[in-house]
């Protein structure tokens, strides 16, 4: 049978609760504010981000009908919106990519 040294415990414990800390400070989740005076949390922050991709991908299928319909002629402004809405969807989902990443790497370091 193994004794539990409890210095070490200790420590562990110590330190565990001061790199928890430090990830809330980072994500400002500890009641801290950001530069702006207003606490953003990262889900909202990720939410609003997500929100205006939709907006852009909307406003590029409405524009899109609106040429198929005859309703405008102006395939540049058409080809545009267009583009801009998969430059967003592109990144969004290269920032997906990255979180799963980060989270995977998270849950497999050792405690």
């Amino acid at each position: 049978m193994t004794v539990i040294d409890q210095n070490r415990l200790l420590q562990m414990r110590s330190a565990i609760v001061a790199q928890n800390q430090a990830l809330q400070r980072a994500t400002g989740l500890d009641g801290t504010t950001t530069t702006e005076g207003v606490s953003a949390p990262f889900s909202q922050t990720l939410s609003d981000a997500v929100r205006s991709i939709n907006e852009q991908q909307t406003k590029a299928s409405e524009l899109s009908a609106a040429y198929e319909r005859g309703e405008t002629h102006d395939i540049v402004s058409v080809m545009v919106e267009r583009q801009k809405a998969s430059l967003g969807f592109e990144a969004t989902l290269q920032v997906r990519n990255k979180l799963l990443s980060a989270y995977r790497d998270i849950m497999n370091m050792p405690v």
